[in-house]
């Protein structure tokens, strides 16, 4: 069957009108999930560890007697480490060695300390230092990510976060219910469960133990976020939590932030490629496949101002698509969402993309760097034809958890800076408090607090006073 994919032209009198339609997508979460998610906040809030039993038995199918007993310990950790095989294990190790590299550019650049003094002596400054606790959250679910441990926990680490706390859902196969880690079928009541094991992946924990995750759980969905960003008995409060997840985890990200902090609320994985022609098209179709396979929501987009090239790579999209495992999500994705754009030229492509500000941005062209400095919105710019963004996934180095939905406009990659806090230093030397006392109470007698412009006025000279 044709795949009925999107062609537009920048030229024709409808684009813009179709243009937004392919845009549009709405962040509003549903009005049941909301409600549901409140509740579970509040239940774990109130009762701690023993409502996060309940849920974990509900929805994942996981029995234990107690929270504790969800507990990864480091001997497993360590234990999943050798049981990978030594392919896993390398490449592994490779990534989080990138990654590390990376971060550790990262805090170099912009995650120190700093202070200079004033020709008075007075002292100003900038105090960085780390968070003491921050919660990840990995998607356990429908299938198992390390990379995401990596890319959430080590920046945390290179940072010099206190502690690492994961958790991480494992749920008994055929077990898993709705509303909880979100994945298909039902649990009724309570959740009689068969296990107090679930399907714990080797090398999501593997990733754990050579990220430095201090501790692990094997929970998941709001009442993981719920646990912390309130704390129980069993599991600490964090000061923030970070990662991925359905749209309960999102929705409970959403409602606990300001009592914890969050890096974001995640959309749809998205791609923009931005092709010249002269890249092999079996590579950009495939490139566009590889956010298209993530769910049916995911958006893949061509610019290119070749036609001839547009044809090529909607050839390869319908030759190559029969062959992917994950075909139907593919073609639901590229239908509902994906787009090839016929534009006037490579500026007008630059243009629309920073209008799109797009999650994932490949230059694919022959002379990538003569574009960069046209591109001023995206999570993450690939350049040239030999980046493709599953590098960037998994083992190129800069971060993979990147602002969605447009948000690329006012909002960064995941980084050191999320794990860090800045706390301003000034030191007022005799002279300086001379120089800046008239300044502030001036300032402060004409917003009406006389007590802030007396206590300016107090450390002043006699002859200096009004």
């Amino acid at each position: 069957m044709s795949l009925a994919l999107r062609r537009l032209s920048t030229a024709a009198p409808g684009f813009e009108a179709d243009f937004q339609r392919v845009l549009h997508w709405s962040a509003e979460t549903d009005t049941a999930i909301e409600q549901r998610v409140a509740a579970i906040l509040e239940d774990v809030r109130t009762r701690g560890d023993s409502a996060v039993l309940d849920y974990t038995a509900r929805f994942d199918g996981l029995a234990a007697a107690s929270v504790a007993a969800l507990e990864i310990g480091q001997d497993e950790l360590q234990a999943a480490l050798a049981r990978i095989t030594p392919a896993q294990r390398q490449a592994l190790q490779l990534a989080a060695d990138r990654v590390r590299r990376y971060h550790e550019r990262q805090l170099e650049a912009c995650g120190r300390s700093w202070s200079y003094r004033d020709e008075d002596g007075t002292l100003l400054g900038q105090k960085v230092t780390p968070l003491d606790r921050v919660g990840l959250y990995v998607p356990g679910g429908k299938a198992a990510y390390p990379s995401s441990v990596l890319m959430n926990a080590v920046p945390a680490h290179v940072a010099g976060v206190g502690e690492i706390i994961m958790v991480v859902p494992t749920p008994v196969r055929g077990s898993v219910a709705t509303g909880g880690t979100g994945g298909a079928g039902s649990v009724s009541g309570g959740g009689a469960a068969t296990a107090a094991v679930g399907e714990r992946n080797d090398l999501v924990l593997a990733a754990a133990a050579v990220a430095g995750v201090n501790r692990a759980f094997t929970i998941g969905g709001a009442q993981a976020v719920a646990a912390l960003a309130f704390g129980t008995a069993t599991i600490p409060r964090v000061d923030k939590i970070t990662g991925p997840g359905n749209a309960y985890v999102a929705s409970a990200k959403r409602r606990v932030f300001g009592q914890v902090g969050i890096d974001m609320i995640a959309g749809p994985s998205e791609i923009l490629v931005l092709a010249d022609g002269s890249t092999p098209p079996d590579w950009v179709a495939m490139d566009l496949f590889s956010q298209a396979e993530h769910d049916e929501l995911a958006q893949s987009i061509l610019l290119c101002p070749d036609a001839a090239y547009i044809d090529a790579v909607a050839e390869a999209i319908e030759r190559l698509l029969p062959g992917m495992p994950r075909r139907d999500v593919i073609r639901a994705s590229l239908e509902g969402r994906g787009a090839l754009i016929h534009t006037q030229s490579m500026d007008e492509a630059c243009a629309i993309s920073n209008r799109i500000a797009p999650e994932h941005l490949e230059v694919s062209s022959a002379d990538p760097h003569r574009w960069e400095p046209l591109l001023k919105h995206a999570g993450a710019i690939f350049l040239g034809a030999y980046t493709s963004e599953s590098l960037g996934d998994y083992c190129a180095g800069p971060n993979h958890v990147l602002p969605t939905s447009g948000t690329a406009r006012f909002s960064s990659p995941l980084g050191v800076y999320d794990f860090q806090k800045r706390s301003s230093l000034i030191e007022v030397s005799e002279a300086g408090a001379q120089l800046l006392g008239p300044i502030a109470a001036e300032l402060a007698y004409g917003e009406g607090l006389q007590a802030h412009a007396q206590a300016a006025e107090m450390r002043l000279h006699p002859r200096n006073k009004p």
